[in-house]
C-alpha cells in the first residue's frame, strides 16, 4: 500500500447538490431545507421606518445594532414650511378682502393697488385681476363702495362691519 492519495473520481461521489461534499469547487453547500430561515423585521422609531431582513439565529444582534445606529443618527426633524398662499386653510381672495373689511381696512379710500399690496403683506399672492374681481363683487353686494374713474378706482366700506360699530 502506498501513501499517495489519489482523487476520486466525480462520479463515486455523486454530482448532486444535496448537502454532501462538491468536489468540483471543494466547498459544503447546504440543501434549502438545512438552511436557517430568513425573518423580516420591520421597526418604526420616530419618523424612521426600517425593514431588517436577517437569518433567524442572528436576529437579536442584528436588530441591536440598527437600533444603536439610529440612536447615535437621531434624524433632525425638519419645521413644517410655512403655508403659502394656495396652502392657508384654501383661504380664498374674496375670504381675505371680507376681513379686511371686517377689520375696518376700508375705513379709508383705498386704490386697487393698495388693496393687491396689503393682501401680499399679509402673506396672500394672488392675481390683480382675481382683487379687482372680487372688488367689483363687493361692490355690486353692496358691502363696499367704488368711487372715482376707470383706472383710478377708490373702495371704501360702504358701512362699517357690525361687530365694529359702536367701537369708533
Amino acid at each position: 500500500m502506498s501513501d499517495t492519495l489519489v482523487p476520486e473520481d466525480e462520479t463515486s461521489m455523486g454530482s448532486s447538490n444535496n448537502g454532501i461534499l462538491d468536489n468540483r469547487r471543494n466547498k459544503i453547500q447546504m440543501s434549502e431545507s438545512e438552511k436557517p430561515a430568513n425573518v423580516t423585521i420591520k421597526l418604526k422609531r420616530g419618523s424612521w421606518e426600517i425593514e431588517i431582513t436577517t437569518q433567524e439565529g442572528r436576529v437579536q444582534s442584528d436588530v441591536e445594532s440598527v437600533l444603536a445606529a439610529m440612536a447615535s443618527r437621531e434624524p433632525v426633524l425638519a419645521e413644517p414650511p410655512s403655508a403659502t398662499s394656495s396652502e392657508r386653510k384654501g383661504e380664498t381672495s374674496r375670504s381675505v378682502i371680507t376681513l379686511m373689511w371686517k377689520e375696518g381696512w376700508f375705513a379709508a379710500p383705498r386704490s386697487l393697488s393698495e388693496v393687491h399690496e396689503e393682501m401680499s403683506r399679509r402673506g396672500y399672492h394672488y392675481d390683480r385681476t382675481a382683487v379687482s374681481h372680487t372688488l367689483v363683487d363687493l361692490v355690486r353686494e353692496g358691502s363696499l363702495f367704488r368711487d372715482g374713474s376707470m383706472r383710478n378706482y377708490q373702495y371704501v366700506q360702504k358701512y362699517p362691519f357690525k361687530g365694529q360699530q359702536g367701537t369708533s
